[in-house]
């Protein structure tokens, strides 16, 4: 009977040590790459963000950049996506966080951003232009945790001081007809670039909502 329950767990040992290592950081890719950065016991990304990057496409001021590191793999149906960060922040829009992209019209950021001295948590959604919404923290955390859940049509961004107890902060629209880049952004828009520590970044897949609807009316 043990012997039966070992073999019935062996593929399951395997479809996760295939989600582990299709979530690597030395397997993902670079849009971006910046001049500086390494991973550190294989679960560590550093970086040191380029200077006068960013990502914003023509709201509010006209112009439209798309030049800050990005570090990601790609994804196709529905994911759960969950970082802890930790920056140096020194400038106003120092920023760093999770990105999803499908191109350069479409795509969310969500993390911290250091606006005035003030750590926010931010999102800012793309679908042709950009919109930008921040939560003020009432102090300056050393870390947070930031999730973003793709379910359908919409994404879910939640941010944790603990990385326990998580708060929704917006739900925003992105297609799911199509996979999506995810992974780790950073950027200095007005600064000289500053130090980005990401850690246990992961992707869990969900199973697709509309299958397992389908699935249920059978």
């Amino acid at each position: 009977m043990k012997k039966m329950f070992l073999a019935l767990l062996a593929p399951l040992a395997l479809l996760r040590a295939g989600e582990v290592s299709a979530q690597r950081l030395d397997r993902m890719q670079w849009f971006n790459e910046p001049s500086s950065w390494e991973i550190r016991d294989d679960a560590t990304l550093v970086m040191r963000v380029t200077p006068k990057t960013d990502y914003w496409r023509i709201t509010h001021y006209g112009f439209t950049v798309d030049d800050a590191p990005f570090c990601y793999a790609t994804y196709g149906g529905e994911f759960e996506a969950t970082v802890k960060i930790t920056g140096d922040y020194r400038t106003t829009f120092d920023q760093m966080g999770l990105m999803l992209r499908i191109d350069h019209e479409h795509w969310i950021k969500c993390g911290v951003e250091f606006v005035d001295g003030v750590q926010n948590v931010s999102t800012v959604v793309t679908h042709e232009t950009s919109d930008w919404s921040v939560v003020a923290l009432g102090e300056a955390p050393r870390s947070l945790w930031i999730r973003a859940v793709r379910r359908l049509d919409a994404v879910e961004v939640a941010y944790s001081l603990d990385g326990e107890c998580f708060r929704t902060v917006r739900t925003c629209y992105l297609s799911d007809r199509c996979p999506v880049q995810v992974g780790l952004m950073a950027a200095s828009p007005d600064g000289e670039g500053f130090e980005a520590l990401f850690e246990h970044f992961s992707v869990t897949h969900l199973p697709d909502q509309r299958r397992l609807e389908w699935a249920a009316r059978q």
